[in-house]
């Protein structure tokens, strides 16, 4: 007779392709059978009632306990972080190993290991994010890290600490290609921000309102576009993250049209929140600075042409660009005090923890999407591009026993997002008072139960580094081959 650790009985599984009625037999922390009334003795079993039970979550782009370059400190580290997440049926985080100028690759990672090992509860990679692109990283450290198992990388194309020139962003691109890397653009013209930065403030428009003033849809259009131009040149996939809105969205679906390899993100923010919400409310005129993030949050319309972007196919995932920063006290959004510019407010907002209950409220149950994009678009798809499929993002034999199981309200009983329903050490949340028509009741790591009805039982510690797989595999030969 076949022995368990766990069965979880009667689970209505839902994957990116697929759904059926099963139990699922988990033993050392994988999944190793699943089949209709699976038979045989295991340490603990549960009943998931007939349940949606989905594969847990894979948030490909996250921001915890990293350095920054104006005395800004994130609010969340690696086990506040991973704690939010796990309350939030998220089982796999990827934040990043920021290299700062002047300093190499390795002592990002360094450090980043060190902020991280014996803190996290659930499971993370490390993209890297390289922001001094010379010759002994491009050609020496990238390529030693990738084969190391850091195999996605991120680039910006706007913040004067991080940006990259486009002869700079080639040269990385050359290296991604060569290697088998996924490369990330933060596409926004930084020269463009900056010129209406400096006449907004001139003209005494320093506001938190003026944030989205000071980056309009243009600057992320040029920058979009010219990132896919770069990419089509060195002829390598690039991923575009947090898209907001219309403009961005036309140029990849210009560059798709072209046969292409751009994929693209967006993030929660570009589905709930608006323009509005950076305005002051009532006495409180530095209340938009809690939504102060870039891109900004766009129109309403916009909203809706990022829904359509999820349905169409147009987005390949949707992750929480969880960047927290506390609203009160002297080390965030009020770094620079209660009436700071614009521009000199920490820029990020939280949301790790409410990306998959809001996304599987609004968009699946809300009619939007169906559960088998839900579960690509948060799950599958990101574990894809980032070389962890399919010990992640999956439910099948051999794959990582990381499941979801959902709780539904039912009509009439929907709840109200508080920030004291949530887990991060951040003191707010962007989506207070969004509607909820769900939120795990029971989330396991690798068999192990970390949210249960209500409570968080894992430990710090309990999470492991996971080296990524390339994506993709390595081009040998010059892109230049085609006119030689």
């Amino acid at each position: 007779m076949d022995t368990y650790d766990l069965i979880v009985k009667n689970a209505d599984i839902a994957t990116s392709g697929d759904r059926y009625q099963a139990d699922i037999g988990i033993r050392a922390g994988r999944i190793v059978a699943i089949a209709k009334d699976l038979s045989g003795e295991a340490g603990e079993v549960i009943d998931a009632l007939g349940r949606l039970v989905t594969p847990g979550g894979v948030d490909g782009h996250v921001h915890l306990d990293q350095p920054t370059s104006d005395g800004a400190v994130f609010s969340d580290d690696f086990f506040t972080g991973t704690r939010s997440a796990a309350c939030g049926g998220t089982t796999t985080v990827i934040p990043f190993a920021a290299q700062q100028k002047g300093h190499s690759l390795q002592e990002a990672v360094d450090d980043y290991h060190r902020r991280a090992d014996g803190k996290a509860v659930i499971d993370y990679a490390f993209h890297l994010i390289v922001s001094d692109a010379t010759h002994a990283v491009t050609r020496e450290e990238l390529p030693r890290l990738i084969s190391q198992g850091y195999t996605s990388l991120k680039i910006y194309m706007t913040y004067d600490d991080m940006k990259l020139g486009d002869r700079q962003i080639i040269e990385v691109l050359a290296t991604a290609r060569q290697h088998g890397a996924m490369t990330m653009v933060h596409a926004e013209n930084s020269d463009c921000i900056g010129w209406l930065t400096e006449h907004l403030l001139a003209a005494g428009l320093a506001a938190p309102s003026y944030h989205g003033n000071s980056r309009p849809m243009v600057v992320e259009r040029e920058a979009t576009h010219r990132a896919i131009a770069l990419s089509e040149l060195v002829d390598t996939p690039i991923l575009i993250v947090h898209v907001s809105g219309q403009e961005a969205v036309e140029q990849i679906h210009w560059a798709r049209g072209r046969g292409l390899p751009i994929y693209a993100e967006t993030c929660p923010q570009y589905l709930f929140l608006s323009a509005d919400d950076l305005q002051p409310q009532g006495d409180d005129h530095a209340h938009g600075m809690r939504c102060i993030c870039s891109p900004p949050p766009r129109d309403k319309g916009n909203q809706q042409v990022i829904w359509n972007g999820l349905a169409n196919g147009l987005f390949t995932i949707v992750s929480s660009d969880h960047a927290p920063f506390n609203y009160h006290g002297p080390r965030g959004k009020r770094l620079a005090g209660e009436q700071a510019p614009f521009n000199q407010v920490p820029n990020g907002i939280p949301g790790v923890e409410t990306r998959l209950p809001l996304l599987l409220s609004a968009g699946v149950l809300g009619g939007r999407i169906d559960i088998h994009r839900f579960v690509e678009l948060t799950s599958t798809n990101p574990a894809r591009l980032y070389g962890l499929y399919p010990k992640k993002g999956t439910i099948a034999v051999g794959s990582d026993a990381d499941l979801v199981v959902w709780n539904m309200f039912e009509p009439g009983q929907e709840q109200a997002l508080t920030h004291a329903m949530l887990h991060s050490a951040c003191d707010y949340t962007p989506y207070e008072g969004q509607t909820l028509r769900c939120w795990p009741a029971l989330t396991l790591s690798r068999g192990r139960t970390v949210w249960r009805d209500g409570v968080f039982t894992a430990q710090a510690g309990d999470g492991q580094f996971q080296p990524c797989l390339r994506p993709r595999e390595p081009v040998a030969g010059s892109p230049l081959a085609k006119w030689l």
